[in-house]
Order: C-alpha cells, then structure tokens, then sequence
C-alpha cells in the first residue's frame, strides 16, 4: 500500500486519538494497541518517513496517558494489573521469547556438563550443598533441605532473594544487555545441572514433583526478569525512530513496570517453597494441581491474556472501520 493511501485511510482515526480525551482504561488500551499496530505496519514500509515519527510520537501519547489516567487509587491498581502489564507482556513479547531460549540453552549445557564431567555439579553447586543433598539421600529424605529452617524465616529470606535476583536481572541490563544475559546463563546452568544431579540419583521424578512446586512460579519470573533487563538494554542499542536516550529511559521504564509486576510473583513462590515444598510426602494429585496451575497462570497471564486484549482491540478497530465505511 501506498504511504498517501495508508495516511488517507487512517488519519481521521488518528486525529480522532489525538483530540478526543477518554478516562475509560478500555479505551485507551484499545487505542494504544490500535497505533502500534498502525506504527508496525509504517515501520516496516515507510520506515524514515514523517508518518512513522508522528506515529511513534502518538503512540507515546498514549502510552503515557494510560499510566496518567487520572482514578482513585484502587482503580488505578486495578488497571496496572488488567491492562498496562499485560499490554507490555504484548509489547515486549520478543525479548519475553528471546530470554526464555537462551535460558533454556543453557538449562541443556549445564545439564549436558553434569552429564559429561562428574565434577561439574560440585563446580556449581558447591561441596557443600552436594555432601548435604548426598547424606539426605542415604537418610532416605532426599528433599529433606526444604525442612530445615522455621517456614516463616523460610519464607522471608527467600521472597528477599528472589526479589533481589530479579532486580539484579533487570538492572544489569544497563550494560548493553550483556549483564542481563550473564544472569540468564548463570542461573541456566546452575538449574540445568542441578537438574540432571537428582535424574542421575533416580529422583528426577521426584525431584520435578516437590522442586518445581514453587520452582514453576520462581523460574519464570527470573526469565520474565531476565526479559525486562532486554527491554532495557536493547532500547540503548536499538532505538528505531526514537532519539537514544528517549528510548532508552521508555525501555527503562517498561522493564521496571515489568518488574515490579513480577513481585508477587516471588511472593507466591516463596511461600510455596517456604510452607508447602516442605511437605514433600503429599499426594500425588495435590503436587500435579500445584504445579499445573501454577504453569496454567503463568501461561495464561503473561501470553494467552495479552493476546486476547490484542486481538480484541483488532476486532473493535475493525468493526469501527465497517462502521465509517457503511
């Protein structure tokens, strides 16, 4: 399509965004993903032209006033979690895929290192730890690490950490993603080997049933974490249209929203593995339902969710371009 036809067939749309003021968050949601559908399609046929910089200019319009809209504090929380955090997970759906590959590369090379070199799980997880886990085995309580420490004093070091890593995760990203990414590698390795430890002691299965309980919820947060250091990192290096550090402090803005959204993340992981992971003779069912809803929330709230918003705001921009057309 010609950019003149494009222009012609958007600009009252357009003008309309600009010029008509709305409190309600569905339809600044619907808008904002209205013209970054628009500003995608310019970008990838007009890509230095003026329709393109006005439409990244609107489109940060919009951005900014869906977190400015101006309600009451509860409807304000309520509008983070409905829309503005899903429609970055929508946004930023790249770097989320980007972050979960390269984790799980390198879940398999740990997994492969332990596999190969007897020495490698010591490397990582250290003598101490390994002695540990070995001795309960004997003890015949492979998990019984979870029931050392008082739940609550469990609970709380472990929220803190997890926060900690996420944060640590993000912020690295400053450093051209390359900080982000070592966090990424770090911590794939060290599951993936972990991992492969129980598999080799014939507990993989075991291991997978009580770990993953609070591990589901916990790891991926730290890829979505890993995905908000991208966001940042990558608009540094990847401005498109925008001047560099207008990306940049955008980029940075998301991938802190994005982080703050995961902290009940790590909340809810950490009371699992303070309080439930612990109970490491429970029934079969009730280990299967933790995990599968933990997996179906994730699933849900971070891919399947933004999606529906997107598609849906499709179908409303066309129904309003039948409309104009009738």
């Amino acid at each position: 399509m010609r950019e003149a036809l494009f222009v012609k067939q958007n600009a009252a749309k357009w003008d309309q965004f600009e010029n008509m003021q709305s409190n309600s968050p569905d339809e600044l949601a619907d808008r904002f993903i209205s013209i970054t559908d628009d500003l995608a399609y310019a970008k990838t046929f007009y890509p230095k032209s003026r329709t393109t910089a006005y439409l990244n200019g609107l489109a940060a319009r919009l951005h900014q006033s869906i977190y400015r809209n101006k309600r009451e504090k509860g409807g304000r929380f309520i509008t983070f979690w409905k829309y503005e955090l899903p429609l970055l997970f929508k946004q930023h759906e790249k770097q989320l895929l980007y972050a979960l590959l390269f984790f799980l590369t390198f879940c398999l090379m740990g997994a492969l290192s332990a596999r190969y070199d007897d020495t490698f799980v010591r490397l990582i997880l250290g003598d101490s730890y390994v002695n540990m886990t070995n001795e309960n085995i004997q003890n015949g309580d492979p998990f019984g690490v979870y029931k050392q420490a008082d739940p609550f004093e469990m609970f709380f070091f472990i929220a803190i950490n997890n926060i900690w890593v996420s944060f640590l995760a993000f912020a690295l990203g400053i450093i051209f993603s390359v900080g982000t990414l070592y966090v990424l590698v770090r911590n794939g390795i060290m599951l993936g080997s972990f991992q492969y430890y129980f598999f080799s002691k014939g507990l993989g299965w075991d291991s997978v049933l009580v770990i993953w309980i609070h591990g589901t919820l916990e790891i991926s947060a730290i890829v979505i974490a890993g995905a908000a250091g991208l966001v940042m990192g990558n608009s540094f290096l990847f401005p498109k249209t925008y001047k560099r550090m207008v990306a940049f402090k955008q980029g940075a803005k998301d991938g802190l929203k994005m982080i703050i959204g995961l902290i009940p993340v790590f909340v809810a992981a950490a009371f699992l593995e303070g309080f439930v992971t612990r109970h490491t003779g429970m029934p079969l069912w009730v280990s299967c339902s933790i995990l599968a809803g933990s997996l179906a929330f994730i699933s849900w709230y971070v891919v399947i969710y933004p999606n529906r918003l997107h598609l849906s705001s499709k179908l409303t921009k066309l129904h309003h371009g039948t409309e104009g057309r009738i």
